[in-house]
This record gives C-alpha cells, structure tokens and sequence, in this order.
C-alpha cells in the first residue's frame, strides 16, 4: 500500500536532509516534487494545495530557523501534516453493554459481506466479544450464502430469514441476539451499483428500526476521489460513524485514505491489508504516515506478534533455551508460531528502513517454510531431539522419505547449528549485531 507515493515523497525528502539552512528557494524543489506525488496518488486538489501551503509555512517558521538540524525537522513537519490529513487520533469502534448494534453500508463490490466476516472475527479475537452476524442483503444472488459460509469458516453464527423485508428481519435478529447472549451485532445491508433512493430509503428504515451504535460505511480504495462523493452521498442521509477502507493492500497509490478525513470528517476506522479473514486492522493515523515515510510500524509488528504467537508455547521455548536445549522440535514449534504471522514479506515491511534495506521487494517463497517442515517431520522423535546422530544413512532415509536431497536436508541442520550458537550467545550476553 501506498508504495509509489511512500517511494516519492522518500525521494524528494531524502534531498532536503542534508540542508544546513531552510529557504523559501531551496525547498520549493522539494515542495513541488510532493505536492506532483500527492496528485499522481490521486489525493484531491484542495487536500494537496493546503498540505503544500502548511508545509511551506510551518517550514520557514523560527523553529525550523533555530534549529540545527533543519532538513530533519522538514521532515518531520511533512510527516505530521500526514497524520493530521489521515485524522491525527485513531478512533475507536463503538462498545457499548449490554449490546452493540452496528451496520454495515455501502455500495455493491465494495466488500461489505467479507468485512462484516473480517470484523466480527476481530471482535472475537482481539476484544473477546460474542458476535451475532445478520444477512439483511435479500437481493443480491447468494449474499445470504456468502455470509453464511463466513459464518461456517469463523464458527460465528449468522441470524437470517427467507422470504422477509430487511427491516423486520435486522429487528428481529436484534431481538434474537438480546435473547441468546450476543453482546455485539453486526448488519450486513444490500448495496447497489451506485446511490439511488430504494437503497438510500431500505437504510434509513432500518436505521430507524432498530437504533445502531456505529454506521460503517465500506469503501474500495481503489475508487480514489469518487470516495468522497460516495461518503457525502451515504453521509446526507444516514448518521456515518465511521469508514472502513478495503483492498488497500493492492492499491499502491492510497488517495482515497488522503483526502476522506479532511474533506468530510469522516474518520476512517479500519482498514483491509490482505484477503485473508484475519486481514482486517484498526487505522491508525500516525503509523500509517510512518509507513509512508519508510520509519517503520514497530508497534503494528508487535501487535501481530502478539495476537498469532501462544504464549505457553513461547514461555516453555524460552524456558529449554535457559536450560541450555534447544532442538528441532522446539525449531519445528517456532516455525508454526511464524507461520501464523501471515506472509513474512509483510511482517519485514514494518521494520524501520526497509527500503533503504532492500527489503520491501522481499519475496519469501512459502514453499521453503514448507520443506523445511516436511524434512523435520520425516525425522524419528529421537532424530529431531537429537540431530547429532543424524549420519549419511539416516540424511539419505529422511530425504526420500519427505521428497527431498540430502542436500537439503545438510542445509537446514548447518542453519539450526548456527541457530544454537546465535542463541547461546544471547544468553550468555556475548552476541553482536553483525553491522
């Protein structure tokens, strides 16, 4: 996301850095290089002539003047007006006891059933509510199907009924959910191909009906500035609490999440990274600027870490490694702890610097993890407690055994070997960065 505005704007950021003293002249290069990578990322004109207008200003202030290293303060005043565009402050989803309502809205394609699925599994897993999804969208061919499935895959009950208006049916799935213990509700309404009054009208009257906490309207980010004019659409009629931006992990030019906030108010609330169910995050104004700026999300990769890894599983891994043991059991076990962080190229991307390292065109095939696997797998217990007594008979047996080479199998006992004695010199104090 965001990859050909983050590598622009790096770029022009890059040339005022070494600046010893700030001038109108000397960054009105570099202004104009930002305000071009704002418009070719499509963010609105007005959002980008008031960007570049307080960057100016703010630029050649008297604190900018003072300062000793003023091509870094630049930067930082560009990397603030983007949290300020983006919203400053995250705002929170709406919870409230003993039960929460809320609707999801928005046009046909933008992936509103999906993130209702998305969402509710968030709510489960990060909030520990007990979701109730409802299938009030009676018109479009197998909507109702879709959610179900959802349900089925998550194991979070959906709430539907044939044949019935979409009002009656998000009332009584309100009432059924009060009955059944279900603390948080989410309606999945119809959309159309485009705003029209039968749309606009079956939302108000649900609405009325049954009262919900939250508004969410789901927006694709690759509809670029029409997004504004599907928000102020939504907005006139209905109370919008909040949008959720989805297929932003294949939109690199990200004008959309630019211009939202500032040209309606509307915040954005979450935000879709991946097609997977799990793919789903809370917007966060100030990490989404540092994504930007390639200064890294150290707090998104904790977060991911914290919400994938078992604990009793780590706790007992650090515990062995204390003991002095480590063998490929314990490496069998951390691997399927990575392997739940999702696609480790995504996971690098957070890291500080990453492109300066290279490291945000990383491509990890999967396929390794999975040899990986399948090699230690197609050892005896004895053999993965023990790898020392692994010989040439036994390397040939486990290679034909998992469809691999002797080879391969040489490779990852030399890397676990290396692994140990990195390990061993972090606890014993004595491991240094290798730069």
């Amino acid at each position: 996301m965001f990859e050909n505005l983050g590598d622009r704007l790096q770029n022009a950021l890059n040339k005022i850095k070494g600046y010893g003293r700030i001038t109108e002249d000397n960054i009105s290069d570099v202004t104009r290089e930002i305000r071009l990578a704002l418009l070719e990322a499509d963010v609105n004109y007005k959002v980008v002539k008031e960007f570049i207008n307080n960057v100016k200003e703010k630029a050649l202030g008297e604190e900018v003047k003072k300062s000793l290293k003023p091509g870094e303060v630049f930067v930082k005043i560009v990397k603030d007006e983007l949290v300020a565009l983006l919203g400053n402050e995250a705002e929170p989803l709406t919870v409230v006891k003993p039960m929460t309502v809320l609707m999801m809205v928005g046009l046909q394609g933008s992936g509103k059933t999906t993130t209702t699925g998305k969402l509710a599994l968030l709510l489960r897993k990060k909030y520990g509510l007990n979701p109730l999804m409802v299938a009030c969208d009676v018109y479009r061919p197998a909507a109702i199907d879709q959610l179900k499935q959802i349900g089925k895959e998550l194991n979070i009950e959906v709430y539907s009924e044939d044949g019935k208006d979409p009002v009656e049916i998000a009332k009584n799935a309100v009432e059924y959910a009060r009955e059944n213990g279900y603390n948080y509700v989410l309606i999945d309404t119809a959309g159309r191909l485009h705003i029209d009054e039968e749309l606009m009208g079956e939302l108000q009257d649900i609405n009325k009906a049954v009262d919900p906490n939250e508004i969410l309207l789901v927006l694709d980010s690759m509809m670029g500035q029409d997004a504004v004019n599907v928000i102020t659409g939504f907005d006139e009629v209905l109370p919008i609490t909040g949008s959720v931006l989805t297929k932003l992990d294949g939109d690199t030019k990200g004008g959309a999440a630019l211009s939202i906030r500032h040209l309606t108010n509307i915040p954005i609330k979450f935000i879709g990274v991946s097609e997977k169910m799990d793919g789903l995050e809370p917007f966060y104004p100030e990490r989404m600027a540092n994504r930007i700026l390639d200064m890294g999300d150290l707090m998104g990769m904790l977060e991911k870490a914290e919400s994938a890894i078992d604990e009793d599983v780590a706790l007992k891994t650090a515990q062995r490694l204390q003991k002095g043991k480590f063998d490929l059991e314990d490496f069998l076990s951390q691997l399927n702890q990575i392997k739940k962080l999702g696609p480790l190229e995504n996971l690098i991307k957070l890291i500080p610097g990453a492109k300066k390292m290279g490291l945000n065109n990383v491509n990890i095939d999967p396929k390794q993890m999975a040899h990986i696997e399948a090699i230690i797998l197609s050892m005896t217990p004895s053999e993965r407690r023990n790898p020392d007594i692994l010989k040439s008979s036994r390397k040939r047996r486990i290679a034909a055994g998992c469809g691999r080479s002797v080879e391969e199998v040489n490779k990852l006992l030399k890397q676990f070997e290396q692994m140990k004695v990195m390990m061993k010199q972090m606890k014993n104090g004595s491991f240094k960065m290798p730069f």
